[in-house]
């Protein structure tokens, strides 16, 4: 039995799989970084692991526009920290904060670009016993780390995927969280999630009037 295919029977009360879990192909991720952001809501993430697969629902992103973003780590250009920020599309940037803490991206657009959505929030659908709200706790709970900057999501244990469940029936927008350095660009409405859903890791805030 393919691994597709026995995902596909994974069914959970919460959030089951529904029908085929596909692979999303290189032409998915080789898209601007918003469209990108948008589309993955409602997508799943896979890592198989050992010990089973982890498997959980997107729920929320933040789109990073590249070198003009000033909330980008690609805002001053290459380095060696974000290279793979610069590849290929549909491969994984993963970056430790506070010295305890992974965030996974996912590189979108062509090659160079240095654009990327950041994951945030998952509702959990099958292997997840921690919280998955926040993109720390996701990666924790995920079992990702910095062993998996760079790796190719089109192949591998670590993939994204589509089922057959529907799309969000509606996202909402706001900037993103924990930008406030980066002068106008901390208020635009690049972060989008799957409003009033309980993974979501914070309410958006207020938009500023005048």
């Amino acid at each position: 039995m393919s691994s597709h295919t026995a995902l596909s029977r994974l069914i959970t009360p919460a959030d089951p799989i529904q029908g085929d879990c596909r692979r999303l192909d290189r032409a998915f991720y080789d898209r601007p970084a918003e469209t990108v952001a948008r589309d993955l809501l409602g997508r799943l993430l896979v890592h198989d692991t050992s010990s089973g697969p982890r498997i959980g629902r997107i729920v929320e992103v933040e789109a990073y526009l590249g070198p003009g973003d000033l909330a980008a780590h690609t805002s001053r250009g290459r380095t060696a920290r974000t290279r793979a920020m610069f590849g290929p599309p549909g491969h994984v940037y993963v970056y430790l904060i506070y010295g305890m803490y992974h965030c996974m991206n996912v590189v979108t657009g062509p090659e160079g670009s240095g654009t990327a959505v950041l994951l945030r929030a998952l509702a959990p659908v099958q292997g997840l016993d921690a919280s998955t709200s926040g993109p720390g706790r996701l990666c924790r709970a995920m079992g990702i780390s910095l062993d998996h900057y760079g790796i190719d999501l089109c192949g591998g244990t670590l993939w994204l995927a589509r089922d057959d469940a529907p799309a969000p029936s509606e996202i909402a927008a706001s900037p993103r969280i924990g930008v406030d350095y980066a002068g106008e660009w901390a208020d635009k409405p690049l972060r989008f999630f799957v409003p009033d859903h309980p993974a979501v890791s914070r309410p958006p805030r207020a938009k500023k009037k005048g």
